[in-house]
């Protein structure tokens, strides 16, 4: 039997049970562990119970050999002067990384290409993961180093993730507190064609802030599932969340959908999370016209801006509840740490990118914010770049809609 068919057959609760004996029979592996990374990106811990017989204990995601692995997405052989070599494999799918997968086989059996065929089990094994993480707690408790609130409970039960990958782009998000927070909104709907993302401020602290943004990301699936225009998803949500709270829970969002063939994007900008481009030319604010946050008053009519991306341009959403910076205020404010933040990352992986800046902006000694949520988007576009593009590397602007 294969390691899909295995692991398709698996109790969800009885995945590593099952990889281990396809492991053992296909690479006479002597061991095989799971380390999931916890909510706050942090550690890496492993499923129970463990088989290697000296255990396998929590793994820093900044140092060692898995740390290593889960921050590259490049798998690491271990050839120790014993009989046996440890592989190390990222478990990552469409680019959401969930942990890492630690294989001791006898060392004869550890060349090269047996690495890249374990890589291979590796994928399979996290998409075997996203399905049973429907119907078993053991994944998610073991992603845990302490308990989540209420709030935060239903924030990771209604976002999408923390990454995506597609063939022209990739995105990835960081938030804290990952804990408790709640009131963070994200979300995003790939196709062939184009990319719609949505980035929201949280609505206050706590349970009240959670079911506001459970509201208001109901609403915009809805609206877009059902086939609506950028401007007309806002406008809905606008009026549910009016409905339900009348001006009392108000939603600061920015919404934006990316043609991925062309790079044109529309925009629509209902509130205070900011938009950032970094270019080869320099890193940016995107200055947009600035619209009522979702919820605030009855029947709001939202307009969508339109910009243009180069390929290779990187997007920044940050939603961080800080409103606008004061003239002058420099560093005081959190569009100083930003700026300097993505202009230091600036040639690291997508990956890397959220996290830096959401530790930058926690570690500001005024005005730290309660709640920061970053999402990070590369786009690499379909095709080459046409003759004549080269005309748009000045600073992105927002143009007139297209007839």
């Amino acid at each position: 039997m294969t390691v899909e068919g295995a692991l398709r057959r698996a109790a969800p609760h009885l995945l590593l049970d099952s990889l281990r004996t396809c492991l053992a029979h296909l690479y006479a592996a002597t061991s095989a562990d799971l380390l999931l990374v916890d909510y706050g990106f942090t550690t890496l811990r492993p499923v129970e119970p463990v088989q290697t017989p000296a255990g396998m204990p929590h793994a820093p995601v900044d140092a060692g050999p898995a740390g290593r692995v889960f921050r590259t997405q490049q798998p690491y052989l271990f050839r120790d002067v014993g009989p046996t070599a440890t592989v190390y494999l990222p478990v990552t799918v469409r680019g959401d990384r969930f942990g890492v997968l630690v294989v001791v086989l006898p060392a004869d059996r550890s060349a090269p290409e047996t690495t890249a065929s374990l890589g291979r089990v590796a994928e399979t094994l996290g998409h075997a993961l996203r399905v049973a993480d429907r119907h078993t707690d053991l994944y998610r408790r073991t992603r845990r180093t302490h308990a989540l609130s209420v709030a935060g409970e239903m924030q990771w039960d209604t976002l999408p993730g923390r990454a995506c990958a597609g063939p022209a782009f990739d995105l990835h998000a960081h938030w804290e507190p990952a804990y408790t927070s709640g009131g963070h909104l994200l979300d995003w709907s790939a196709t062939e064609r184009d990319l719609v993302i949505v980035v929201a401020d949280g609505a206050g602290p706590g349970t009240p802030a959670a079911l506001a943004s459970t509201l208001a990301l109901t609403a915009i699936r809805n609206a877009r599932r059902a086939g609506l225009d950028l401007a007309t998803q806002a406008s809905l949500t606008d009026q549910a969340l009016y409905g339900q709270y009348r001006g009392e829970h108000p939603l600061s969002a920015l919404l934006l959908r990316l043609d991925l063939t062309t790079g044109e994007a529309e925009v629509v900008d209902a509130g205070s999370p900011t938009l950032w481009r970094v270019r080869s030319t320099g890193t940016e604010r995107i200055d947009l016209d600035r619209q009522l946050p979702l919820g605030m008053f009855e029947d709001t009519v939202y307009s969508p801006q339109r910009l243009r991306l180069l390929r290779g341009d990187r997007l920044v959403f940050v939603a961080h509840g800080a409103g606008e910076p004061a003239s002058g205020a420099g560093d005081e404010v959190p569009d100083g740490p930003v700026a300097r933040t993505l202009t230091d990352v600036r040639r690291r992986k997508g990956a890397d990118v959220p996290r830096a800046v959401v530790r930058a902006l926690r570690g500001t000694p005024h005005g730290v914010p309660d709640a920061v949520l970053v999402l990070c988007l590369d786009w690499r576009g379909h095709e080459a770049a046409r003759p004549g593009e080269e005309r748009h590397e000045g600073p992105m602007a927002t143009a007139p809609a297209s007839p």
